[in-house]
């Protein structure tokens, strides 16, 4: 079927385009508050996503949720265009509680590879065609799916040893081949957390590799089903990027809870969050440019504690704003906790003082790092990430923008205060490890001044209107069967979040879109035919957290 917008896929398409794609493959409309939603058969999967991709332009499967309800499974993929986020629609595929079966997207979409093995995992989906359905963050012996209705959460999980698979094998060698397995972590510096990855070798080259995941996974969705809209579920955002986008995880909750519960955040609030998201940004940038050193020339007395000196000084200012260093819960729905500390002048000055200094900080790694002879030749030309790879799987943030993909949140689907901001987006073309620091390291700047005008707007703004929470009700519940999508621009890329309310002040299901998990799954694009200190170099430039991978 033809609608004649092959050739301008960036162009907006209208709901009537969207029912001219689809067609008579629609079943229903199943509307999102972000989004324009269509039912369709399990068998359709494949062919109409190809034709939204295709003929519509939608190519960028931003999410996949899959839940059940008391007669049927269903998933949802919520698809968005690179060129404008904006421009949304959700597909939504119903399946028997008896026989849920769906047709994979994974030919379409390599992202939905690792979405489905999760569906399956979690919620007990099989999706047919699919390329390697196995379990992606449980074991392959567990019993069951946590987040199915039939799940006994009090059956045991005994399983004989004689059942566990043992990853390391005895040696094995055959004269007329050179090929090897070879275990990367979980337990290395290197791995950035408890990554546990499976390589191949041919001699010294990759051959394949496999991430394994699922060494973290607490259920953080199950845990924040279980809690309120209003109070219980704000401290749990800060655990899934734990080291350094509290702030930043937390905005994506309360946009996604705002809009549901229909929710509008005061100007002065919207400053304050702009500011404190941007200084989580910086944070989370030096940490990455201080273990990236680490990873690819082992130089710990000097990049690593630079990275760090900075960051404990940001740290300082969130502890000074939010009252903790670490898990801030400071973002409230409809606005933050509180003002700015008093004596607000020191506190602006404190951080104007950090701001000031920080070109000279900057200058300082770029002789220490991107000037390193060492460095770039560990960095140029490795690491790989073509542009069309990146948004197949999902990329986004840091890693895709270090591919020349022009996609930004912040500026590309409008929240918080940066539309009111002068600010640019950095993109590099080069897609490769080196691309990547060079983006983190500029968007520090980009940031910086992105705070200096909030600063200067806090320290002006009239103290009779100084509003940092609107007016929410104590109790939250939203109409049932309201179902959104939202997203934000994390550290890491789009840290998105999918509510569907049940008419309790508890969401009826909540998924976490996690941009590490995205980009995580395009590592073995990334190494193929490389080294394996080159693939300690391009996991590192990923700049992974596990807690926000397994969730």
């Amino acid at each position: 079927m033809s609608t004649g917008l092959e050739e301008q896929p960036s162009v907006e398409v209208t709901e009537s385009a969207l029912e001219a794609v689809i067609g008579d493959r629609a079943l229903a409309r199943d509307d999102h508050l972000n989004a324009p939603g269509f039912v369709i058969r399990p068998n359709d999967v494949e062919d109409v996503l190809t034709d939204l991709r295709d003929q519509a332009g939608f190519d960028h499967c931003s999410c996949l949720t899959a839940q059940q309800y008391e007669d049927r499974y269903e998933s949802i993929y919520h698809l968005k265009k690179y060129a404008d986020p904006t421009q949304e629609v959700s597909i939504v595929v119903p399946t028997p509680t008896d026989d849920p079966v769906s047709e994979s997207a994974a030919s379409v979409y390599r992202t939905a590879d690792w979405h489905e093995r999760e569906a399956f995992d979690l919620v007990g989906i099989d999706y047919e065609g699919h390329p390697d359905p196995r379990r992606i963050l449980l074991p392959e012996t567990w019993q069951g799916h946590p987040l199915s209705k039939g799940y006994n959460q009090e059956k045991p999980q005994v399983v004989t040893l004689a059942e566990h698979e043992n990853p390391i094998q005895p040696d094995h060698h055959e004269a007329e081949s050179d090929t090897m397995f070879l275990n990367i972590g979980p337990h290395h510096p290197a791995t950035h957390g408890v990554l546990h990855v499976k390589a191949v070798l041919d001699g010294e080259t990759i051959v394949d590799i496999d991430p394994d995941i699922g060494y973290l996974h607490r259920c953080e969705e199950q845990m924040c089903q279980q809690g309120t809209y209003r109070h219980q579920i704000m401290p749990y955002p800060d655990r899934w990027d734990y080291v350094s986008a509290g702030l930043l995880n937390e905005w994506a909750y309360a946009r996604a809870a705002e809009d549901l519960a229909d929710i509008e955040v005061p100007e002065y609030a919207q400053i304050i969050r702009t500011m404190g998201a941007e200084l989580c940004r910086i944070a989370s940038h030096m940490l990455a440019l201080g273990t990236f050193c680490l990873d690819v020339y082992g130089d710990f007395n000097a990049v690593f504690q630079y990275a760090f000196r900075d960051r404990e000084v940001v740290q300082d200012i969130l502890e000074d704003l939010t009252g903790q260093r670490l898990m801030f819960n400071y973002f409230r729905l409809g606005g933050v906790a509180w003002d700015l500390p008093e004596p607000r002048e020191e506190f602006i000055e404190k951080t104007r003082d950090f701001l000031d200094e920080l070109p000279a900080k900057i200058d300082e790694y770029n002789d220490l790092v991107t000037g390193n002879e060492i460095f770039q030749i560990r960095c140029n030309d490795t690491g790989i990430l073509e542009p069309s790879v990146a948004k197949d799987y999902g990329c986004t943030g840091p890693v895709a923008r270090g591919s020349g993909i022009d996609y930004d949140l912040r500026r590309d689907d409008p929240y918080g205060y940066y539309p009111e901001l002068d600010w640019d987006v950095v993109t590099k073309d080069g897609c490769d490890n080196y691309s990547r620091v060079l983006v983190r390291m500029q968007e520090v700047e980009e940031s910086a001044k992105i705070i200096e005008q909030c600063l200067d707007l806090l320290e002006g703004w009239p103290e009779d209107d100084r509003e940092v929470q609107a007016n929410v009700p104590r109790t939250l519940k939203p109409d049932a069967d309201s179902e959104v999508y939202r997203a934000v621009e994390g550290a890491k890329g789009e840290l998105g979040i999918y509510i569907r309310s049940d008419g309790t002040d508890k969401p009826g299901r909540f998924k976490i879109r996690s941009p590490c998990f995205h980009n995580l799954s395009a590592l073995g694009e990334m190494t193929e035919g490389e080294y394996i200190p080159d693939l300690i170099a391009s996991l590192g430039s990923l700049d992974i957290v596990l807690g926000e991978v397994d969730r």
